[in-house]
């Protein structure tokens, strides 16, 4: 099953350490190209996060985004860092040693110096195993999303492929009078110059010019390029690259079927078949 390149995901764990929200969003790009924000206190997990972003996906821009809301501060237990207010007390005695009689010590300035007053927070190891599934679900719902897009874009492609084969079919049982009509032409050429000719020179000069317009081939190799997009979408790999190498081909075999018809029915149908072309080479970018 195809995926789409295009997907958002989001997913929220409410803990001891706050709440955590991640979200995931992907457009298309010629390449993986991953942008992680992280909190600082979840820094330290960003390799292993690509790693596990690269592992799930081929292709596309995506922006990640992981924030940490902390508990409100009525909830949060206070502590003392006793070994930092010994420290700044050690050098608040030095001070008052220095300069006496301006020895007096506010308490709440001592609670607001940093690194006195911290948070009790949950274990780190906690945090980050707490972040490690967080994300790993947030990118199985993205790669779901993908997946469902994919499947959109794939039917539709399917149904241009089904479209494509109509017309090839209808070129292919227009070729005989198509040839018939270059035949009468060129012998009502003839009539009209009234010269004298050799009539197997004639019939040898036809068909050479009906082997120059021939587009059996063209048609050949559009039916072939019809049954490698159907099997490219059928199968379990990432198909952008190759399905957009296929719509260059057709795109190719349809101007030459355009280039080479003398008949004005299947020049229409070319021009039809390269708007077709268009619209699912436009689809394909999409497509991981």
């Amino acid at each position: 099953m195809i995926a789409s390149m295009t997907g958002f995901a989001r997913r929220e764990f409410v803990g001891p350490f706050g709440t955590l929200v991640c979200e995931i969003r992907s457009v298309n790009h010629r390449f993986l190209d991953a942008t992680l924000r992280l909190p600082d206190s979840c820094r330290a997990l960003e390799p292993e996060l690509r790693q596990a972003l690269a592992r799930e996906l081929r292709r596309g821009k995506v922006d990640c985004t992981l924030q940490q809301r902390s508990v409100p501060a009525g909830a949060a237990r206070l502590e003392i860092d006793q070994e930092a207010l010994e420290r700044l007390l050690a050098r608040v005695n030095e001070l008052a040693a220095a300069v006496p009689g301006r020895s007096q010590v506010d308490l709440i300035e001592l609670l607001r110096f940093p690194g006195i007053v911290r948070e009790d927070s949950a274990d780190t190891d906690t945090l980050l195993q707490t972040v490690r599934t967080l994300f790993g679900e947030t990118l199985t719902e993205l790669a779901r999303a993908r997946l469902r897009e994919g499947e959109r874009l794939g039917a539709l492609i399917s149904q241009r492929c089904a479209a494509l084969a109509g017309m090839v079919g209808s070129v292919r049982a227009r070729l005989p009078e198509a040839q018939g009509r270059v035949r009468q032409r060129f012998e009502e050429r003839l009539r009209e110059l009234g010269a004298q000719v050799d009539q197997e020179r004639v019939e040898q000069e036809i068909l050479l010019m009906l082997q120059r317009l021939d587009v059996s081939e063209e048609l050949d190799r559009l039916d072939g390029h019809l049954v490698e997009t159907a099997r490219t979408l059928a199968g379990d790999e990432p198909a952008g690259r190759r399905l957009d190498f296929l719509m260059q081909e057709f795109n190719r075999e349809a101007n030459t079927l355009s280039s080479k018809s003398q008949d004005l029915e299947t020049t229409r149908t070319a021009v039809e078949m390269k708007v077709l072309i268009e619209q699912m080479r436009e689809q394909v970018q999409n497509i991981e």
